[in-house]
């Protein structure tokens, strides 16, 4: 993928549990399942963030009974917690300090990451999140460990060639 088509992001990671604390209080907490860092970049639309919901909610990183990743957190009944991470989209190809000139303005981020939450709502019946433009710990215990970076670039867009 080139590195100056959009794309949203998606940093999965495959948890026992895991939670997003602001201050004293927790604002979103998971047991087994999907800890998702998710990045809005300039450019990504609701197509975007409809498809990382979909590939997110569909993506194969829980084990089978023969031990193979080949369940999904529907699958396995398992949680999801949707955080936003604004720093995801950094481009850190050169110098000492990322740029984080590729991210979504404030207002786009916070709407495409306000609506990836509703299509998850809609999809899966255990959806945590964290809060979009706060300072948040995230404690999470990752399980294998497994992660994993989903990209859903405009290129997956019905009809659109590939570029």
């Amino acid at each position: 993928m080139r590195a100056d088509v959009p794309s949203m992001i998606g940093l999965l990671q495959r948890v026992s549990n895991a939670e997003v604390r602001i201050g004293a209080e927790t604002v979103g907490a998971i047991g087994a399942g999907l800890m998702v860092l998710i990045g809005v970049e300039r450019g990504d639309t609701g197509h975007e963030a409809d498809r990382l919901v979909e590939r997110l909610i569909g993506y194969r990183v829980f084990a089978d009974a023969a031990g193979k990743m080949n369940r999904s957190v529907a699958d396995v009944g398992g949680g999801l917690l949707l955080v936003p991470q604004f720093t995801l989209p950094a481009d850190t190809r050169k110098g000492a300090r990322p740029s984080l000139s590729n991210a979504a303005p404030p207002d786009d981020g916070r709407r495409l990451f306000d609506h990836a939450v509703s299509r998850a709502r809609a999809m899966h019946p255990v959806v945590e999140t964290g809060r979009f433009g706060a300072h948040m710990q995230v404690t999470l215990t990752n399980d294998g460990p497994v992660t994993f970076t989903l990209r859903v670039a405009p290129r997956d867009r019905p009809g659109d060639s590939a570029l």
